[in-house]
Formats: C-alpha cells, structure tokens, sequence
C-alpha cells in the first residue's frame, strides 16, 4: 500500500531506495546531502537488511559502488558537489565496465568548497562525462521532493536496463526543502545471475569484469559498442515536460528547482498578456534536442534560465541551430532567481523593457 508523508528532499530520496529494494549504500557525509547516509543508516538494516557503510573518503565510496555493483546488487552513494568531483575516476571505470549503479548529486555552489546553498553548476560535469574518456551517464533532474523519490525507481531500471551509471542530478535547495511525497510499496530484495555477474567460477570459467584493455583495437571496440548504446538511449529515454508552448511567443527553458520558479515567471507574464511557456528537460543526457526544437519552432525567443554562469544554454543553443534566439539569465553561487526577476529579465532582453 502507497504511503503519504512530509518528508525532507534528502530523506525521501534515503527512503525510497530502501522500499525500491536497494541493497548496499557506500557514502561519505557532505553538507547538503549528509541526511541521505544518515538516514540509511538509521533506517535501512533494521528493515531489509541493505548494507550501508560510511567509507573513508568519496574515493573509497565510488570504488566500492564499482566493486558492489559487479555482483548485480542494486548498488548506489550519493554526495555534493566536491565529493562528486573526487568520484570521477571511479565512474569512468563504472561506465567502462558497464556496471548499473545509482549515484546521486544534491548541487552546490562552487568552484572550490563553495558554498552550501543550492547550485546547478555540475551540469557540464554531469552531463558531458566529468571523468576521462568518452563514457556518458544517463542523467535524470528532479524539480520536485516526489521527483526525488520517483526517479530512484526508474534509476535503477534504467541503470540494469542498460548496463550504465545513472545520475540523480539535484541541489541543496530540494534536498532540505519538505514537501508531501507519496512513496511506494516495500519491493523485495532479491538476486538474478544476469549472465554477466562475477558470481565466483562456474564450472571453472569465472566471469571478469575490468575497464582495462591495453590492445588498442580493443579499446576502439568497447568504445564503439559504448557509443552505439548512447545512441540507443538518445533514441528511447529522452523525457521532458512543456507547459503551454503551444501558443507561445517566447519560451524559457530550465532543469530541476528553477524550472518551478520559471513556471511562476510565465503565469506572471500571461497576466500581462506576454505569452510564455516553459520546456523542462527530465533528462538531461539523452536531451531532448529534437523535443525543444519541434515546441520552439514558432518562439520570436528563448531564455534560459540556471543557476549557474551558463552551461544547458549550449545545448539549447545547439538544438534549435540558431533559427530562434537564445538569451541566458543565470545566478551563482547559491542565489536562486525570483519569478519576478526572470520575467523581468525576459522583458528585458526580448521586448525592451516594454509590453
């Protein structure tokens, strides 16, 4: 039976991994995504037996995710901005050896230590491959305490589904913030032999799972095979929402916590009689390239709306190759844009200022 409860962004997202049959957290604590490890640890065992297990670092955590996760576990570690950034190497290794594993990312603003308040500068990090070589993660961004929950679910689907890394791209923003969240039954935790799983020797042939291959033709192979299950997923997992784009002369488009402020920006603006919609991007690898470019192709513009110097822009830019104009309003270092401010900045860089 569905359950109802007012839940903290962080804590709804621990919860549904443990009811979606979760069953190992490696983590290390970092503000503001700590109450994910602490919740775990609270709550997890004592109930389905998941094995959670603070490490000694984030390099330790994503190296015991890769280890974990070649058993055919649900595996996953979730941590902040700069703990993301030592994981890097360690999620290479993951894509290349095709292991499903969640990771998630509760954003904060950076470079550096930062700040602890919500951000969305990871996005090139998260979407463009932040470690070395050509791999990609599937991405998916909640705007919503019930997205938090839902998408850990369809993570791990998609993740086994196509062998991959898949990235829970959030901010410190949702990740504090409470909201209602309808959380599903308990799943039981079981386990398949996949037919890939280093499940020990049988018959004296043990399975090897590496993403080290010195023959170069090797590597070109694996890294061919690689790029044609992107293209697979480009094909078959992009998701986006629109909102009343059908009559719009402008469109703003935004990913995650923005896209709800962004929401209110075009109710305001059709009270003044400017007729705005929203593109939200769920996914934001696969894009939704050919999506924006089909709800867009009668805008006089577009503005893009993050909390960062200016990073899904490029993409956007790229998917309407440059037949409607682009402008870009952002905020850093944890400042999460007003309504009223991304009117105001529409205006601004599309009517002069006067309606």
């Amino acid at each position: 039976m569905k359950e109802l409860k007012l839940m903290k962004g962080n804590e709804a997202l621990a919860e549904a991994a443990i009811r979606a049959g979760c069953d190992a957290y490696f983590g290390y604590p970092i503000t503001p995504q700590s109450e994910v490890l602490e919740y775990l640890s609270r709550e997890a065992d004592k109930r389905t037996g998941m094995v959670v297990l603070q490490a000694e670092s984030e390099v330790a955590s994503i190296n015991m995710v890769y280890g974990a996760a070649g058993t055919g576990k649900k595996v996953m570690t979730s941590s902040s901005s700069p703990g993301m950034s030592l994981m890097q190497e360690g999620i290479s290794y993951i894509a290349c050896a095709e292991l499903p594993c969640l990771l998630v990312n509760v954003n904060r603003g950076g470079p550096g230590l930062g700040t602890i308040q919500p951000a969305q500068g990871d996005y090139f990090q998260s979407v463009k491959g932040g470690g070395h070589g050509d791999y990609r993660l599937i991405v998916l961004a909640p705007s919503t305490v019930q997205e938090m929950a839902d998408f850990v679910e369809l993570s791990f689907e998609l993740a086994f589904k196509y062998r991959n890394p898949v990235l829970i791209l959030t901010d410190g923003a949702l990740g504090q913030m409470m909201e209602k969240v309808e959380l599903k039954v308990q799943k039981e935790r079981k386990f398949e032999d996949l037919g890939w799983t280093t499940t020990g020797r049988n018959n004296g042939n043990g399975r090897v799972i590496t993403s080290l291959h010195l023959k170069p033709d090797q590597m070109e192979e694996i890294n061919i095979h690689l790029q044609k299950k992107y293209k697979t997923i480009e094909e078959n997992e992009v998701r986006v929402e629109s909102k009343n784009c059908e009559d719009a002369e402008y469109i703003i488009t935004a990913y995650g916590l923005v896209a709800r402020i962004c929401n209110k920006a075009a109710e305001l603006a059709r009270e003044k009689g400017i007729k705005v919609g929203v593109i939200r991007p769920i996914t934001l690898f696969p894009f939704p390239k050919k999506e924006i470019k089909e709800l867009t192709k009668n805008a006089k513009g577009i503005l893009d709306v993050e909390m960062n110097a200016g990073q899904m822009v490029e993409d956007v830019r790229l998917a309407v190759e440059g037949k409607v104009p682009v402008e870009f309003h952002g905020r850093m270092g944890g400042i999460v844009p007003s309504p009223e401010e991304i009117l105001e900045k529409l205006e601004e860089k599309f009517i002069g200022g006067v309606v």
